[in-house]
């Protein structure tokens, strides 16, 4: 493997150091995940100098600190001039290959303190799944709040089964001191932590009767208006992403997917492959968040900027998902990668204020639909909306609605 990436004398000096086959094998598997060139030399040349300065043999165990230790060696050696910030960065980005290959031998230490209520917490998911039968997405939003609470209170040093109200209070009101959290944020944080101390009774983890004190903060679900993309921010959107690079053809996709249909960011990264019916012209989409599985008509614009990236810019061999980083390691994109290439491209076209998640595209698409006059229950369908109330609160901003009521003339009627 050396001999492919280095000259002779460079390659050399790798295969006659320490560890030399554990190492090559770690940048074999690299490649086969799709790593350039250039990042296996970077990746080879961290590992020979960790193995040298720590002196590694085969089976040592080596710790967070120990990297640490040589990243700082490496990056201040005698005779090299460079600014802090550089050589913070080459420093971590040392301590990541070397951190990466340990992990693939099993030779770092694990110095991570175990959860001390992981078992409470594992059947308290159990029981969201299987006898509350609540979907995936939301089964983590209550497992979330749960966690959050149990380690305030560790930190605390209060034990559950000595948990009283006054606790409770205390750990909601500092979230609400903090002001980091919105209204709606803390009304479901409470709502969450009610169902699982209502369990934790069941269970006699705590005192009865905590649950029923707990309260969430007054919220209304159409108090506030929601907060979508302009249309022509979102056409202009859409417009920079005409290029032909691998990541505009996979951007473009997945902006068409926020944009025309309203999808869940959550919808967008379970698709697969067989989610699309090319012969009839089908697209399926499975919702986490109801837990239903809807078929759409595949537009002919979306439909080509999907064929367009699987043709051109998909990478082949990694599975069925359909959409996948465009630099090493390969892997399918996740929520969290899917949200900030919406709020990057979002920035590239001078959208920098208010809220600029897929959820804005969301809320762009279904507010869309309003202004060409589609009904509230067609509305409602094609967000997947079980609720109509859910539905309901685009009718607030139906702006040219407000402005003919705002017109009449009331005066016959006084």
């Amino acid at each position: 493997m050396f001999e492919e990436i280095f000259f002779p004398p460079t390659a050399t000096r790798h295969r006659n150091a320490p560890l030399a086959e554990q190492r090559a094998r770690y940048l074999v598997k690299l490649k086969e995940c799709g790593s350039r060139r250039a990042t296996l030399r970077k990746c080879a040349n961290a590992h020979l100098n960790l193995v040298r300065l720590l002196d590694i043999r085969d089976g040592d165990t080596i710790s967070q600190h120990d990297v640490e230790t040589a990243a700082k060696l490496w990056s201040n050696p005698k005779g090299r001039r460079c600014d802090r910030e550089a050589a913070s960065k080459a420093q971590q980005r040392f301590i990541s290959h070397c951190t990466d290959l340990l992990h693939h031998l099993g030779w770092i230490e694990i110095d991570e303190v175990p959860h001390p209520y992981c078992i409470e917490l594992s059947v308290y998911e159990n029981w969201l799944r299987k006898e509350r039968g609540l979907s995936t997405e939301t089964v983590h939003g209550y497992c979330g709040a749960a966690d959050h609470f149990l380690t305030k209170i560790r930190g605390s040093g209060i034990a559950i089964a000595s948990l009283v109200m006054a606790d409770i209070d205390s750990i909601i009101s500092d979230e609400h001191r903090r002001g980091v959290w919105s209204r709606r944020t803390l009304h479901d944080f409470a709502q969450r932590l009610r169902s699982f101390i209502a369990f934790a009774e069941k269970r006699q983890w705590c005192r009865p009767g905590l649950a029923a004190g707990i309260v969430a903060p007054g919220y209304r679900a159409d108090e506030v208006l929601p907060k979508g993309i302009e249309r022509n921010d979102v056409e202009r959107l859409l417009a920079s992403v005409s290029g032909e690079r691998t990541v505009d053809l996979r951007d473009r996709a997945i902006l068409m997917l926020f944009t025309s249909y309203g999808l869940r960011v959550a919808e967008v990264a379970g698709l697969r492959l067989d989610d699309f019916d090319w012969d009839a012209e089908m697209l399926r989409v499975r919702c986490p968040k109801p837990g239903r599985t809807h078929l759409w008509p595949l537009s002919q614009e979306v439909g080509q900027a999907i064929l367009d990236y699987l043709q051109h810019g998909r990478p082949t061999g990694y599975g069925g998902a359909v959409f996948f980083t465009s630099r090493a390691p390969i892997r399918p994109l996740d929520r969290k990668a899917l949200g900030k290439i919406v709020r990057d491209r979002l920035a590239g076209v001078g959208v920098v204020t208010g809220r600029r998640g897929p959820h804005a595209l969301r809320h762009a698409a279904a507010q869309h639909l309003l202004d060409r006059g589609v009904s509230m229950k067609v509305i409602g369908d094609f967000l997947g909306h079980r609720d109509p109330s859910s539905t309901a609160i685009y009718a607030k901003v139906d702006l040219v609605a407000l402005r003919e009521v705002a017109a009449l003339n009331l005066e016959a009627l006084l």
